[in-house]
């Protein structure tokens, strides 16, 4: 599950330091390359007219308080958590703690460089370079462009200008990553545990399913329903997909093998009417919780968008529950963009994640509808149905 993803990250973590290590030797030679092209007729001069440099005997107190200063600044440099200063702000700080002299504090500049030998400064140049890349994999893995565009921002502030020991740097990028992933991702709230304290109310939780054809959706249905039993709830099944041939039957098999009631009018009927007649028997019988199938004309979006419109008016669902196959890639975030902009979406489901190699698409629809994934499908049985956690599934990615 998810094994493109997680490989092409790993590989693109381990080649990052690589990347920024290449980058920074050819700006270090660039520079030692500037630096040998100083004026011929400079050079003669200064080769002319020998300046002799007198060299100022040092008393022996500046000796030994250089030697403080140099042995204190090395202690700095060896803590882990090293606070992150520019050169000036150091000078300044040492000579308020010193009082050391004006030409003491320019060798300041030595432990300065020092310290660099130690760390990476992430440049603007370096980020592009090196995160072009993951753009590449990310897209490659169905995560959408839009969502590619936040993660990189997320990174880009994360990253460029910070200073990063050299031997952290994979661990700064991946941790950098799973930061942004955990931003995206929401954990979805315990919907049985919402039930249950619904019935409280006297009234059946009403709970909404949509999705295009062949989603896996009337499957997800039969799935939560057997996910309320296990868990002493009881449901009713609303067969208000009233368009597509043969879903009612579908439907119907689904409660027979579960031993639930379903609630059905005939092909063509109004969709609405029959969420109407399956709410107001689980009312009548006491009924913990009404599961509305609906049909999916993505075809014909304005039919749909009305015939939606009309069943959440009449229903006034407690739960609109958005349906997709995970192996879909783009197109599930197109759909989940389609319906949030219909109707909204409060969660969703993705089917068939046990076959998706990628895992892109569960990052997409997070990040398009601004909701939590409630449930994945794992499986062909009643009891696969696994509830959504973003700690887990951030592991699956290997970060």
């Amino acid at each position: 599950m998810f094994g493109f993803l997680k490989e092409k990250l790993k590989s693109w973590i381990g080649e990052s330091k690589k990347k920024i290590e290449s980058s920074l030797k050819e700006s270090s030679s660039k520079e030692k390359k500037a630096k040998e092209k100083k004026p011929k007729k400079e050079a003669a001069a200064k080769k002319e007219k020998p300046v002799k440099k007198e060299k100022k005997k040092k008393s022996s107190e500046e000796i030994k308080k250089e030697r403080e200063i140099t042995a204190e600044l090395i202690k700095d440099i060896a803590k882990e958590n090293l606070e992150v200063k520019t050169p000036e702000e150091k000078v300044e700080e040492s000579i308020a703690k010193s009082e050391i002299t004006e030409e003491s504090a320019k060798k300041l500049g030595f432990f300065e460089k020092l310290k660099n030998v130690f760390t990476y400064t992430l440049t603007e140049d370096n980020f592009e370079s090196i995160f072009s890349e993951l753009e590449v994999l990310l897209l490659e893995g169905n995560v959408a462009l839009e969502v590619v565009e936040e993660i990189k921002k997320e990174l880009h502030e994360k990253l460029v200008g910070k200073q990063i020991k050299k031997e952290k740097i994979n661990e700064e990028i991946k941790n950098s990553l799973k930061e942004s992933l955990e931003k995206i991702l929401i954990d979805p709230e315990n919907i049985i545990e919402k039930i249950k304290e619904h019935k409280k109310t006297n009234e059946p939780y009403v709970v909404l399913f949509f999705g295009i054809n062949g989603a896996g959706k009337t499957t997800s249905i039969a799935k939560f329903a057997h996910l309320l039993q296990k868990n002493k709830l009881s449901c009713i099944l609303a067969a208000a997909d009233t368009f597509r041939a043969a879903s009612i039957e579908q439907i119907s098999i689904h409660a027979d093998r579960l031993g639930v009631k379903v609630i059905k009018h005939d092909y063509g009927s109004d969709p609405s009417s029959v969420a109407f007649d399956a709410i107001k028997y689980a009312k009548a019988n006491k009924i913990d919780a009404v599961l509305i199938d609906t049909a999916g004309r993505m075809h014909t979006k304005e039919n749909l968008l009305k015939e939606m419109e009309k069943i959440c008016r009449v229903a006034k669902p407690n739960l609109k529950v958005f349906v997709a196959e995970a192996v879909a890639g783009n197109d599930a975030t197109e759909q989940a963009k389609a319906f949030n902009e219909m109707i909204g979406v409060d969660s969703s489901i993705l089917s068939k994640t046990d076959v998706d190699e990628k895992g892109g698409a569960i990052i997409s629809v997070a990040f398009i509808t601004k909701k939590p994934i409630l449930y994945l499908g794992v499986g062909q049985n009643y009891e696969d149905l696994e509830l959504f956690n973003k700690k887990k599934f951030i592991e699956r990615l290997g970060l």
